[in-house]
């Protein structure tokens, strides 16, 4: 029997993939790097590999005998450095995906991200077909994530059989290394303390599982998916995780200028900041996205819009009960009073600019 291989597999993506493949009936081989938490892969009948995606002699012995492979080793913090998402995204996807086509894998399957295709313009949604335009706003994230598709696609143009898919947002359980569920986690522990205009397309993790199989299944060679689901308004999404959580919202709303302002005075003070300039430019974005694509050529399509929502908020609520706010939770006073200033203030230009 053949083997398929998941890279990432104690993540957030790469655990649900390896879930799916093995409800499949597949057998699994997954790798993960030394030492790695595997809470999200602990009941599961799979083959545990520690290996580096980086290290040709590990993925050698990884993909001996493998002739499906998912390729979703990559590293999601926004928080991380540019050495370190390059490392894991861009040489890790060169490294892993010459090692398939030396090996002789029959099908790759390759975890990009909607951020690699770049925000949409204007109020409108973007698709496969966007020429990226992320490059312009310094988000290492965005810029790794391209470069990491661009290796992809080389290496498929030499003859590897590879089809990628572009996840949105990810929520949904079991996101031990606090990726991009991180944002759910801060609003329920009331952390985050400004927000401005923006939207994010959220998806599922395990409707974002399906698409991966779907794409091996169904999806044609050198093309990319992607997998997204509600676009949200920043105003929209914090409304809902409110009302899905009984957590208040986020109290402050400012313009760009000055949020990315506070957040350079936060990065300059000492110790842990809470908030980035990079996070602040990211959730000013419209990262809003179309799936038509995968829905019509996978026969793709997600599941009920706030079903990821409800599965983080009440993952966190299981793993970290003592932290996140409980029903009714309000947030703090002093953030509280500044944002009813702030709204003062801008009720005043407002009417001074009529």
């Amino acid at each position: 029997m053949s083997t398929t291989l998941v890279t990432g597999a104690a993540g957030l993506i790469g655990s649900h993939v390896a879930r799916a493949l093995v409800a499949r009936g597949d057998r699994v081989r997954v790798t993960v790097p030394a030492h790695a938490a595997l809470d999200a892969i602990a009941d599961l009948d799979v083959e545990v590999v520690a290996a580096d995606a980086t290290d040709r002699r590990d993925m050698r012995r990884a993909l001996k005998d493998v002739d499906r492979f998912f390729h979703v080793s990559d590293a999601t913090m926004l928080r991380a450095g540019w050495d370190d998402l390059y490392r894991s995204n861009v040489v890790g996807t060169r490294v892993a995906l010459e090692e398939a086509m030396r090996a002789g894998v029959e099908r790759v399957v390759h975890t990009s991200a909607a951020a690699a295709i770049g925000p949409a313009d204007g109020r409108s949604t973007a698709d496969e077909l966007h020429v990226y335009n992320a490059a312009r706003t310094g988000l290492s994230y965005a810029n790794a994530k391209a470069e990491a598709e661009r290796e992809a696609l080389r290496i498929c143009a030499q003859g590897l059989p590879v089809v990628i898919v572009n996840p949105a947002h990810v929520l949904g359980r079991g996101d031990v290394h606090r990726s991009s569920t991180e944002l759910v986690r801060r609003f329920l522990r009331r952390e985050i303390p400004v927000y401005v205009d923006g939207a994010l397309c959220i998806v599922g993790a395990a409707d974002v599982a399906r698409g991966h199989l779907l794409a091996e299944e169904r999806g044609m060679v050198g093309e990319r998916y992607i997998l997204g689901g509600r676009n949200f308004t920043n105003d929209r999404l914090f409304a809902d995780l409110g009302r899905l959580s009984g957590v208040e919202p986020p109290a402050v709303k400012l313009p760009l200028h000055a949020a990315l302002a506070l957040a350079r005075v936060a990065e300059a003070a000492p110790g842990h900041p809470a908030m980035t300039v990079e996070e602040i430019r990211a959730l000013s974005l419209r990262w809003a996205y179309r799936s038509t694509k995968a829905k019509r050529e996978l026969g793709w399509t997600p599941g009920h819009h706030e079903q990821p929502l409800v599965d983080t908020i009440e993952w966190y609520r299981e793993r970290e009960p003592e932290r996140v706010g409980a029903a009714g939770s309000r947030q703090p006073v002093a953030l509280r009073v500044a944002g009813f200033g702030a709204s003062r203030m801008t009720s005043v230009v407002r009417l001074f600019g009529d």
